[in-house]
């Protein structure tokens, strides 16, 4: 069996899950009679375990391969909605939370696979691009089919994703061959933040990585007041905003699965692409603080297409600089995103309290950040020929 086939099904199974839980997850959880704030803290407390584990388990793959790792992580994320779906108690649906996020090992091992046996920067890129599609297509499909397996019980939306998760792992562990032939020399530290420590320090990484947390924190701002934006301002309720998620993902696989490979990365060099599109994903923030729905459309349109294909080109960017840790380097910034996740929608829910309008404006604030660090790096390598070696100082994103 072709293994980019293979990983790109184990995303898609594990990508499913995650859609099916969306829209079922919060009525589960309230049927334990605890607040909204318990049910936010559950989505929160996978992202806090996610931040510590994921860096460690790349700089893992690094030292004995992606495989024992992927099929460790999907493991582990069956164990974590088993134990979800049987709880009796709230603590056992945090439980389920946490085993889930000590090994969310999941994509960013899968990327460094797909990282692993790509010939060149442009087919690198095209792969990431695929599984970023592959995301899109399962978070479409996803919500639907968790609203319709809600009707014959709360919980059994969990189970299926439990077991989904189980095929996963039969799926890897008989047609999953090895990527990482040469091994990372480096100590394994189980200090979990080691990996994301000696990730900042390189000089190559650290601007990308700063993007990377702005592109992520904008992100999650806008996500976390989305649909309350939506009925604040315009009226619309969870239907709109549905029909609004399916748009969002439509724009994800039209982007990521065909016009990366046909059209962007034909037409344009990939650092220019940073540029531009972090432009356009900034004026759309700005946009969607519109109180006029035609304008709001347009800036969402704008956003999720600069982002869908920059979360594509910021990680490429970021694994070419990253040599033989592209395992550790792809689990730091899976630490960096939960991080954003983690921070963005604490700061979102006071400033729309505040003003509705303000969340996107800093959102886009953010961006423009972001455009200005890649600018700066980009003017200060231009002196330098594309033949001349870059001095250990200097920077590319």
């Amino acid at each position: 069996m072709n293994k980019k086939f293979v990983i790109i099904a184990t995303v898609f199974i594990d990508v499913l899950g995650m859609g099916i839980i969306i829209p079922t997850l919060p009525y589960y959880v309230e049927s334990f009679g605890v607040s909204a704030f318990v049910v936010t803290l559950l989505f929160s407390v996978f992202a806090f375990f996610a931040f510590f584990s994921a860096p460690f388990l790349g700089a893992l793959s690094d030292k004995i391969g992606r495989r024992p790792v992927m099929i460790a992580s999907i493991i582990s994320t069956s164990i974590g909605w088993y134990v979800f779906a049987s709880a009796n108690t709230i603590w056992f649906l945090f439980l389920g939370r946490i085993i889930d996020g000590l090994a969310a090992g999941n994509f960013s091992t899968a990327q460094s696979y797909m990282a692993d046996i790509a010939k060149d920067e442009k087919e690198r890129t095209k792969n990431l691009g695929l599984m970023g599609a592959v995301f899109g297509v399962a978070f479409v499909v996803g919500p639907a089919i968790g609203g319709l397996l809600s009707n014959i019980s709360p919980n059994f939306p969990f189970w299926c994703v439990g077991f989904l998760a189980s095929l996963n792992v039969i799926n890897a562990y008989f047609n999953l061959p090895e990527s990482h032939l040469e091994r990372s020399m480096e100590k394994i530290s189980f200090n979990p933040l080691s990996p994301i420590i000696r990730t900042l320090k390189d000089k190559k990484i650290l601007p990308g990585m700063l993007v990377w947390f702005l592109f992520g924190l904008a992100i999650s701002v806008q996500q976390a007041v989305f649909a309350l934006y939506l009925g604040k301002v315009f009226s619309l309720g969870a239907f709109a905003a549905g029909l609004f998620m399916t748009g969002i993902g439509v724009i994800i696989i039209l982007n990521q699965g065909y016009l990366l490979s046909h059209f962007w990365l034909k037409y344009f060099d990939e650092r220019d692409l940073e540029l531009y599109l972090m432009g356009v994903f900034a004026l759309g923030f700005f946009l969607l603080s519109s109180s006029v729905l035609s304008i709001f459309i347009v800036g969402l349109i704008g956003m999720t297409f600069g982002q869908s294909i920059l979360r594509v080109v910021l990680t490429s960017q970021i694994v070419a600089n990253s040599l033989d840790k592209k395992g550790e380097v792809l689990g730091a910034m899976t630490s960096v995103m939960s991080l954003s996740m983690i921070v963005g929608p604490l700061f979102a829910g006071a400033l729309f309290v505040s003003h509705v309008t303000w969340p996107y404006l800093i959102s886009g604030g953010l961006a423009f950040v972001a455009l200005a660090i890649l600018y700066i790096n980009r003017k200060r390598m231009s002196k330098y020929d594309n033949d001349i070696e870059v001095p250990n100082d200097q920077t590319i994103i």
